[in-house]
């Protein structure tokens, strides 16, 4: 498959998040359906567990094989595979299907509970049933008109005392951003701890290939 720059990507994806309009999530689906298989098209697509998720998984080893962890979505795996072998119970969602028949096609043995869902119309089953949730990079690829909906849907995933880890772009001012991606704003991170998760840690980090914009790693832990 021919190569393709970075603006030229984003400049695809931009045509999507449009043509998929008022659907705010159907582009998803349509860019992994349209990269053919080539994980350089998918933007976000390391093929690694993101470096701020294995430090966590390292500074905080769980003792029993009986905790349960959810990955928002999920893309192509790397951090449900992550979670699974550090002993997590791991369920991992994405909206598109072809995302989904990719990660099954990856991980043929996996013990991950790879599955399609929507975030903004999840199974009510999935009420507070989780010990550990990951959010990367997944409100900030919503329009904002959802996003306070979307907050909301990803509280209610984490059980009473458990764990959401947030990883996110951030923007210094409550104004619409330009995107996607669509950092978060200060405003848009305190809704979290209105829906009942507490702020317990918050990490600035940088990565190579985008050594100018800021991003978080923020831990939160549900209220019992």
């Amino acid at each position: 498959m021919s190569s393709i720059s970075r603006e030229n990507l984003r400049k695809k994806i931009l045509e999507m998040v449009e043509d998929s309009q008022p659907d705010p999530t159907q582009w998803f689906e349509n860019l992994y359906a349209w990269s053919g298989g080539d994980p350089a098209r998918i933007p976000w697509a390391t093929l690694a567990v993101h470096p701020q998720l294995q430090a966590w998984l390292e500074n905080h080893p769980i003792r029993d094989n009986n905790k349960t962890a959810l990955v928002l979505g999920c893309g192509l795996g790397d951090d449900a595979e992550g979670l699974a072998k550090c002993g997590y119970q791991v369920t991992a969602f994405d909206i598109s299907k072809t995302a989904i028949a990719w990660c099954r096609q990856r991980f043929p043995d996996s013990p991950v509970n790879y599955t399609v869902a929507d975030l903004l119309n999840l199974d009510p089953e999935w009420r507070e049933r989780f010990d550990f949730v990951l959010e990367s990079r997944i409100t900030q690829s919503l329009p904002l008109d959802v996003r306070s909906r979307a907050i909301g849907a990803i509280a209610d995933l984490v059980s009473p005392g458990g764990i959401l880890l947030l990883i996110t772009r951030y923007r210094p001012t409550e104004a619409p951003p330009d995107g996607p991606p669509w950092p978060l704003s200060e405003g848009e991170l305190s809704q979290f701890q209105t829906f009942g998760l507490e702020e317990i840690q918050r990490r600035q980090f940088s990565e190579d290939r985008n050594p100018d914009v800021t991003q978080f790693c923020l831990e939160y832990r549900k209220s019992r």
